[in-house]
């Protein structure tokens, strides 16, 4: 109910930037031409609180025959089947820099993405094309399942950033203004726009300043519109590590950031205009996350970001490198500056997938959503099936079904089954085709893969356990912090059971027991919702 309120409350912001229905949308079983199908183009409006108009530029048919006569001029352009042998100044692949960041561009332009294995996929896209479109292109290709969690990620190595590329932003212009050791990533974000479905764990009150002042919680159907309306200022305040430029040494000062940048003040926490300094303009820069902060910069905690002006080499002496005292801290900054940068258009990208669905149910059949909300434990022995409330039932339930299902499969095997696998060595080894399955990972990789991919409430995955290989480790992440439960294998009647509350509740293999904690929390702090999926290009 009170994400519905939400939805509807800011539903009745008025956009100030671009129209929702200008975005283009694709679903990945048609085959469409991703050239725009406008005869404009958009001038984003400056989101600072100023007088605010929406130009339209129109193409006429004198810019159709320049184009014409500078085709007809030069050499076709053929795309290199062999970017990687030659140089970008004799390839026609996109190199950075080539294209100046921010100018209209036309035709096809080659962009190679990265995997998180390493390997990278080659496409050609046009360069209108956005980083929505792009994801869904690479889903579509690499058969993955469109959930809308999908994200582009700006990496550079050398620095030690990455970010997230919104929805609407166009991949040719960012690939334009990255340096050559940058690349491209195709991973999962499940945090992309979790601030408009819990804004209150994203906005601590102490960090509100409208909170402080006014002593009072604001709900998180007026929180968000305060960020999302221009007329409004809200700001975010707080203590954060600034590292001071050309030096190895870290400074805490007082911060705050609003529509106008970021300052920090000179006088404690002082807000008065003469003791205020500006750090860094939202408009002409874009917000990173530091992920070797203690390594690369000696930062004094892990949770680091930083502010880099898009024009520039992206040189060391150019970043604002920051560094708060714990991860919702660091989540609050930087989804601040994103409201602040972007505004209403964040939440027109968050609900197109959502109109676009309502779009498809109304031209197709009726298909049951498999979530939290439409999953329940069913009991089907008696004449009609029943719905089961109570928890304890519900558990043993569960049970019985594992027997069962274990009987079945003892049956099977006696009565001629000639697979060389018996039903115990299948029980261990079943698993490993899962999304959610990691094999030998580490703890630290664990801790990574889900750092990056969002650490959000009921993100998961399931590792082999490096103390006992013979056990295996359900990492889960609740409130932003990451926990760990031991999943120990047990013996009864001579066959092998998985459980990780001591044998309270026992499983013939992991997929049953991830599917039953993702209907039951348990002795977990959550439900199991978001599996931590690594997809090869």
């Amino acid at each position: 109910a009170d994400q519905t309120e939400t939805d509807m409350s800011l539903d009745t912001v008025q956009p100030c930037f671009i129209n929702s229905n200008s975005l283009p949308t694709y679903s990945k079983c048609q085959h469409v031409s991703f050239q725009s199908s406008l005869n404009f183009h958009f001038c984003r409006v400056c989101s600072r609180p100023r007088p605010q108009t929406l130009c339209f530029f129109p193409v006429i048919k004198m810019a159709r025959l320049q184009e014409e006569e500078l085709r007809t001029s030069s050499l076709p352009a053929i795309p290199n089947p062999f970017p990687e042998l030659c140089s970008p100044a004799s390839s026609p692949v996109l190199s950075p820099g080539s294209l100046p960041p921010g100018e209209p561009t036309t035709g096809n332009y080659i962009v190679k993405i990265f995997s998180e294995d390493g390997m990278g996929k080659v496409v050609e896209i046009p360069a209108d094309m956005t980083a929505r479109d792009l994801c869904q292109l690479l889903v579509y290709k690499s058969h993955c399942v469109d959930d809308n969690s999908w994200a582009l990620v700006e990496h550079h190595p050398l620095l030690g950033l990455e970010r997230c590329l919104e929805d609407h932003e166009l991949v040719v212009q960012v690939q334009a203004s990255m340096s050559s050791d940058s690349r491209f990533l195709f991973r999962k974000n499940y945090a992309k726009y979790e601030f408009f479905r819990d804004p209150l764990t994203f906005f601590p009150e102490h960090m509100v300043a409208w909170c402080q002042e006014t002593n009072r919680t604001i709900p998180p159907s007026q929180l968000l519109q305060n960020f999302l309306a221009t007329s409004s200022c809200p700001e975010i305040q707080g203590y954060l590590y600034v590292k001071e430029v050309g030096r190895k040494s870290w400074k805490k000062v007082y911060m705050f950031l609003r529509r106008s940048g970021l300052y920090c003040s000179t006088k404690g926490s002082s807000k008065e205009p003469r003791h205020l300094q500006l750090l860094a303009d939202l408009e002409e820069s874009n917000i990173f996350t530091v992920i070797t902060g203690k390594k690369q910069h000696g930062a004094p905690t892990d949770f680091g970001f930083c502010i880099k002006p898009n024009k520039g080499r992206g040189e060391l002496k150019d970043l604002r490198i920051l560094c708060a005292e714990e991860e919702q801290a660091r989540t609050c900054w930087m989804t601040a500056f994103r409201l602040f940068k972007y505004g209403i258009v964040l939440y027109q990208n968050y609900k197109i997938p959502q109109q676009r669905k309502t779009l498809i149910s109304h031209f197709s059949a009726p298909v049951r959503s498999v979530s939290e909300n439409s999953l329940v434990a069913m009991d089907f022995s008696g004449r009609i099936g029943r719905v089961i409330d109570n928890p304890v039932e519900a558990q043993s339930a569960a049970m019985e079904e594992g027997h069962a299902w274990r009987k079945r499969s003892q049956r099977m095997n006696i009565l001629g089954s000639h697979s060389p696998l018996h039903h115990s060595s299948l029980s261990s080894v079943i698993h490993i085709a899962q999304l959610w399955f990691h094999g030998r990972i580490s703890r630290e990789e664990s801790h990574r893969i889900i750092h990056q991919q969002g650490q959000v409430d009921g993100l998961f995955l399931l590792r082999v356990s490096q103390s006992n290989p013979k056990a295996f480790v359900l990492t889960l992440c609740h409130h932003q912090k990451i926990k760990h439960f031991q999943i120990l294998p047990c013996e009864e009647d001579g066959q092998i059971f998985f459980s990780l509350d001591d044998g309270a509740t026992k499983f013939t293999d992991l997929i049953q027991l991830v599917e039953f904690y993702q209907l039951n929390r348990g002795v977990l702090p959550c439900k199991l919702k978001h599996p931590c999926t690594v997809v090869a290009l």
